[in-house]
């Protein structure tokens, strides 16, 4: 007959395991973004990508995606649509290996129209969480890449 000890375990798992908590916290967060954004038709996986884009292009694709703490396949996958869509412009370098990505005039349009509406999905996360709360969250976020890039380094 089963101690259950499994079942104590499996609930120990989804109630202190950090990634599934930080994977659950994204997909909601996520979504609130996605609902404001929703309008402009980007996705908030794509805005720091555009964003980066216009403010360090034209730029290597490995620092784009080092910038953003993202690996090539996610970047190229991210990139894809907005290419698509004119957003960017993905080059070869004088290196013919590198490919620099840039904003295209449509791109920094689309960013200057999708700024107010993040703007207030940000305003709508610093007030339900409240400015203290909101900063020790940021805070602890940017501790939590930084220590786990250095044990996984280690």
């Amino acid at each position: 007959m089963p101690d259950g000890s499994g079942d104590r375990t499996a609930l120990e798992l989804l109630s202190s395991c950090t990634c599934q908590n930080l994977r659950q916290a994204t997909r909601v967060v996520t979504q609130h973004y996605e609902q404001v954004l929703e309008p402009i038709g980007l996705k908030i996986t794509q805005l720091p990508v555009l964003a980066a884009a216009a403010s360090k292009g034209p730029i290597p694709m490995s620092r784009l995606a080092e910038t953003l703490v993202m690996d090539r396949t996610t970047l190229t996958r991210n990139l894809q649509p907005l290419e698509r869509a004119g957003l960017v412009q993905v080059a070869p370098g004088d290196d013919r290996r590198a490919r620099l990505v840039s904003a295209t005039g449509k791109g920094l349009e689309a960013l200057e129209a999708a700024l107010p509406l993040w703007k207030q999905a940000q305003s709508g996360m610093v007030e339900a969480l409240g400015r203290f709360k909101w900063g020790v969250l940021m805070d602890n976020l940017r501790l939590t890449v930084d220590a786990t890039r250095k044990s996984a380094a280690d």
